[in-house]
């Protein structure tokens, strides 16, 4: 019988793919599997594109510091959100469709996931029960268009 060596280049390179799969998902469980599909179709990995789809990664650990800011973004996804408004400096006039279909567990753990892929060492967690509360009553997207510049004139978002 013959015996075969392992080949060193094969076990690095097994070795260097799964630390990078590792690395690539260290935020990301079961918030990143429903982002996938249902946010990042449009806002790719988070870093949207300039001028149509703004940007998520870095701004929504930013926003959630506030009570008020993760109740905006709780009403982003429930309600979905229209008009122009400006991120990190730029200007982006688009309309996002509601996620109500989504459970109050998968909104939470999109927004948490979101929430922990920023640059905060304390990112918040949002709560299913929190996403819960805010259910009823619906609002427009543009009534979420409105609590943004609300927000915006208290907590200047990013």
């Amino acid at each position: 019988m013959i015996q075969r060596r392992p080949r060193p280049a094969v076990f690095r390179i097994a070795l260097l793919l799964a630390l990078s799969l590792a690395a690539c998902s260290r935020h990301g469980g079961p918030g990143l599997a429903r982002y996938r599909p249902n946010c990042g179709i449009c806002h790719h990995g988070g870093e949207g594109m300039k001028g149509e789809i703004p940007p998520l990664i870095g701004r929504i650990d930013q926003i959630a510091r506030t009570p008020e800011g993760r109740h905006y973004l709780a009403d982003v996804l429930l309600n979905g959100l229209n008009g122009p408004l400006m991120a990190n400096g730029d200007r982006y006039n688009f309309s996002m469709p509601s996620f109500r279909r989504l459970s109050d567990g998968d909104i939470a753990a999109i927004l948490t996931y979101l929430s922990a892929a920023g640059d905060r060492s304390d990112p918040p967690v949002f709560r299913a029960a929190d996403i819960a509360a805010q259910r009823a009553p619906a609002l427009s997207p543009s009534a979420v268009a409105d609590e943004r510049r609300a927000l915006d004139a208290r907590h200047p978002l990013p």
